[in-house]
């Protein structure tokens, strides 16, 4: 048996005495432990960093992605969460299948646990961890820029009792700022994927503010500042990017964010 935590430490160097599909198929497995040592410290960094090193052909890393895609109907919450890690880690190294795209999409809406930190299972993220696979898929050619705009909003609109508190909204605003930086959008669909929070806004509950509202409105806050300034993306080099209709979307924001907080803006 591999020592995988004295791999980690020594640099996460290759093992040569097992075969790389058989490192794979357990380190797979370790993901959807609830150990949050066995799952985070160890699965996922080592085959993070060995994806990002090329150490799996384009064949492994497909499958690996295959493997990955059942894990949004999973019972456990840690194994959904993790599965965009994974993906994102593959897409990130230049492997993509349109196939992945669509079940990623209804879990990514429909995940209910939306923790950040659980004080046994560790880090799960949902929202976060979705944000880093939409943001990636948002800057790929194959993918529709609009369509990972507005699944962001989506997940930010779903009713839900919980308040983020672990940095994922910005984490989703930065995934959608990174989508933004796509020249081929349109005035109209850098812009008209904020409709739905403006009209679920312009009809507030009698009860008080609801969380997704609260969610949304921190995340736009985020996603405004990005706008504003530019944002760095992966693809580019380390190079300030610019969001090609930053005019019309800060513009856009303001006019969400004001029927909330008329004082704010």
């Amino acid at each position: 048996m591999t020592d995988w935590a004295r791999l980690r430490d020594d640099g996460y160097v290759v093992p040569e005495d097992r075969s790389v599909d058989e490192l794979v198929a357990e380190l797979a497995g370790m993901l959807r432990s609830p150990d949050p040592t066995v799952r985070d410290r160890q699965a996922y960094a080592i085959l993070a960093t060995w994806i990002g090193r090329g150490v799996f052909s384009d064949h492994q890393l497909r499958a690996l992605g295959d493997a990955m895609v059942p894990r949004f109907g999973d019972s456990e919450v840690q194994v959904r969460t993790f599965a965009p890690l994974i993906l994102d880690a593959i897409v990130s190294a230049g492997v993509f299948e349109a196939s992945w795209v669509p079940p990623f999409e209804r879990w990514y809406v429909a995940e209910e646990d939306l923790r950040g930190y659980d004080a046994k299972l560790g880090w799960l993220h949902a929202v976060a961890h979705g944000a880093d696979l939409l943001g990636t898929l948002g800057l790929h050619s194959a993918v529709e820029p609009v369509q990972m705009l507005r699944l962001g909003i989506g997940r930010l609109l779903t009713p839900t009792g919980h308040v983020l508190r672990d940095m994922e909204d910005d984490r989703l605003g930065y995934a959608l700022a990174a989508t933004l930086t796509r020249t081929e959008l349109t005035d109209a669909d850098a812009t008209e994927w904020l409709d739905p929070a403006l009209r679920a806004f312009s009809n507030p509950p009698a009860e008080g503010i609801a969380p997704e509202v609260t969610n949304t409105i921190r995340t736009l806050r985020a996603l405004y500042v990005l706008v504003d300034h530019g944002i760095r993306v992966p693809t580019g080099a380390g190079i300030l990017t610019r969001i090609p209709q930053r005019d019309a979307v800060k513009a856009k924001i303001t006019e969400v964010i004001r029927v909330v907080t008329p004082y704010y803006l």
